[in-house]
């Protein structure tokens, strides 16, 4: 008998063992035994289980790429009379500080835990509604090219609109978990969410901003199709929101222009007018070729492509690195809103809806944004006043955007230690 334990209990630790081995901990779904969440390996449980480490390096390459990409973009502004009086190091040094500050609020981020984000999302998402409305009173709403979208705090600005996009996702995700039993029903679980996202679009439109206003849209979209509606009910939606910005474009004299521009932007018309963006955004993708002109080495930066450090940050690095460079940039998107999607999956089959409609979300966001900007630059979409996430410059979009990664972050450490056996 002695030896016969003896055996079962050497047994029992070799399982132990070679079971930590057998698969990794980020791969491994839960099971239920006895009504408490143990890992399927049997591994004892364990507190915390760290993070997603690739994650987070292919994060920290493109904040890098851009604030290198950012610099050689701006660096001959001063010689353009608008900006006489930045130096050559302005816009490089402010990337760099509000990535200093985006770090610090990521940091500050990933120690709260998805139980509050949830408990927060609607107070977050009023909060953000104020500030929408906040932006638009006269003295308060700072304008820079004709819109009303910022609010100045010293020597900085921050665009709500911004933040939006990450408390509509919250309140999304929190809403689709809060109406899970009426998701067939389209007024009772449709409706709200409807109305809610109609707030910020008719706040959003006044600025104005519809490039804001699709990205909510499309992350509210994605949140409602994720959270299992009613495949009627999706087509419905999307069907109303395309008809919706047909109308707005179509009563909208400068936005039909652009559309008309983007049609035919080498007309004698367009070309200077219009489509001046586009074009000398097609002639840096086209002068870099396949291995581009080399760092440093771009004409079109040299005051002839506006705004080239932050919505036409692409065209840039399509000019100086080619072929190669643009593909590189696809690429890292591609994996991130891939790892983010499976991080998403993770948290669902470990029935927390919530984390996972979350992280879904922000893959959905940081896609969806990068494929218009991508789009744009590359001459695929009309014209749209929407940035390179993580990439180009703007202060609030890089510290939002931080934020919501360190969440995903968070979503994955909890996951991990749930898959030990730990708590979170």
């Amino acid at each position: 008998d002695d030896v016969s334990a003896l055996a079962s209990g050497l047994w029992q630790r070799l399982n132990q063992w070679f079971g930590r081995f057998a698969a990794p901990a980020d791969e491994v779904l839960p099971v239920r035994l006895g009504g408490t969440r143990l890992a399927a390996t049997g591994v004892a449980p364990s507190r915390a289980q760290g993070f997603d480490q690739p994650l987070v390096w292919v994060t920290v390459l493109l904040l890098l790429w851009g604030l290198v990409m950012v610099y050689s973009a701006s660096i001959a502004m001063p010689e353009n009379p608008r900006f006489a009086k930045y130096t050559h190091s302005y816009f490089l040094l402010r990337h760099a500080m509000w990535l200093l500050l985006a770090f610090i609020a990521a940091l500050l981020a990933y120690q709260v835990p998805l139980s509050t984000w949830e408990k927060s999302a609607r107070p977050l998402f009023l909060l953000s509604l104020f500030l929408l409305a906040l932006v638009l009173i006269p003295h308060v709403g700072k304008v820079v090219y004709g819109a009303r979208r910022w609010i100045a705090l010293g020597p900085l600005s921050f665009q709500p609109s911004e933040l939006a996009k990450f408390t509509v996702l919250l309140y999304a995700a929190d809403y689709m978990v809060r109406k899970m039993d009426v998701k067939e029903r389209f007024f009772h679980a449709v409706w709200p969410m409807g109305a809610a996202v109609a707030v910020v679009g008719v706040l959003l439109l006044a600025e104005p901003d519809m490039g804001a206003f699709m990205v909510i849209a499309v992350i509210a979209m994605g949140i409602l199709f994720l959270g299992g509606v009613n495949a009627r009910m999706f087509f419905l939606i999307a069907a109303v929101l395309l008809v919706a910005f047909a109308a707005i474009i179509a009563s909208s004299e400068w936005r039909r222009e652009r559309i008309f521009a983007y049609l035919d932007p080498w007309s004698e018309k367009n070309a200077l007018a219009k489509g001046y963006q586009l074009t000398h955004a097609l002639i840096a993708v086209g002068r870099g070729e396949v291995f581009g002109v080399g760092l440093g080495g771009s004409v079109e930066k040299l005051n002839w492509l506006p705004e080239a450090h932050t919505d036409f940050l692409l065209a840039v690095i399509g000019e100086e690195f080619g072929l190669i460079g643009v593909v590189l940039v696809i690429c890292l998107f591609l994996w991130m809103v891939r790892r983010m999607m499976h991080i998403g999956r993770q948290a669902i089959a470990l029935e927390r809806v919530f984390a996972g409609l979350v992280a879904q979300g922000v893959a959905v966001w940081m896609g969806f944004q990068a494929f218009i900007n991508m789009g744009v630059n590359l001459g695929a979409l009309p014209t749209k006043g929407l940035t390179l996430p993580l990439m180009s410059y703007g202060g609030s979009a890089i510290l939002v955007n931080l934020v919501a990664i360190a969440v995903v972050l968070k979503i994955d450490q909890e996951n991990r230690s749930l898959m030990h056996g730990g708590r979170v």
